[in-house]
């Protein structure tokens, strides 16, 4: 059934030592587009709840480790959605960067 056809975009970040190996075999398996460092697109036919559904599937191919990070966004109608799968968020490495930029500005009496 073409219909049920979904785009999903999967960011993955499994480290210096993550099993890219499983995790590129699964994403060539299903034909999966590069979109960027670490960022992939692909298509799956959907049946059911297909997070848990691909959440199975890779931890079935991949073998994840503890600070291993997967996160899946796909569209849901006219909204985008998104989900960590393996892993979560973690501290942005940009986190601090505004407010050290305001304060030289202050200081300088721009």
């Amino acid at each position: 059934m073409k219909n049920n056809i979904k785009t999903f975009w999967l960011s993955y970040d499994l480290g210096l030592k993550g099993d890219y190996e499983g995790l590129y075999q699964w994403l060539d398996e299903h034909r999966a587009k590069e979109c960027g460092s670490a960022l992939a697109v692909f298509k799956l036919e959907i049946e059911g709840d297909f997070v848990k559904n691909i959440t199975h599937q890779l931890n079935n191919s991949v073998q994840f480790k503890g600070d291993d990070r997967i996160y899946l966004i796909w569209r849901d109608g006219k909204l985008n959605k998104g989900k960590f799968i393996v892993g979560g968020r973690k501290r942005a490495p940009w986190e601090g960067y505004a407010s050290s930029i305001e304060n030289a500005q202050e200081d300088s009496g721009a």
